[in-house]
């Protein structure tokens, strides 16, 4: 790593881990650097690191049948970008494209699940953070996708007890 995170403690993933935890992860990231429309990764794809976005916006998006992708939500500094590295079957779930010159710390994700083995209080805490992220990203799909195809007028249809 040729640097440290921005600000004391780093923005967003970075900030929601105590100093010590967020330490002994930076320890291990990488710079990288994604034009703009270059795709980070495809949904289905293996899952073998993830990043925290330092600058620049990627977008999320989810194949829809016949339909091609949809974005579901775009992300910035201090976001996360990637989960799916976690939990067998490790395949992304989603898919990312920058919408602008990223520039991000990358993390392995062995080197990652290794470092948590060995510090259990770490490997909770980013855990946690890990899934708030998954229930924040499923929220934005769900509405997303029911802006996008929902029947229309479904807010007001159910009837009243």
């Amino acid at each position: 790593m040729t640097g440290q995170p921005d600000g004391p403690g780093g923005a967003g993933v970075l900030a929601a881990l105590p100093a010590e935890h967020s330490g002994r992860l930076t320890a291990l990231a990488r710079e990288a650097v994604f034009p703009a429309a270059t795709r980070i990764f495809e949904e289905g794809e293996r899952a073998d690191r993830f990043w925290i976005v330092r600058s620049g916006t990627v977008a999320l998006d989810v194949q829809v049948p016949g339909r091609g992708r949809a974005v579901v939500e775009t992300i910035g500094k201090g976001a996360l970008l990637g989960w799916s590295w976690l939990c067998p079957p490790r395949q992304w779930h989603l898919g990312a494209e920058t919408r602008d010159a990223v520039h991000a710390w990358e993390f392995d994700a062995d080197a990652v699940r290794d470092l948590c083995a060995e510090h259990p209080a770490l490997g909770m805490a980013l855990v946690t953070v890990v899934a708030e992220t998954i229930g924040d990203r499923l929220r934005a799909t769900r509405t997303r996708l029911l802006d996008l195809y929902g029947p229309t007028g479904s807010q007001g249809s159910s009837s009243a007890p």
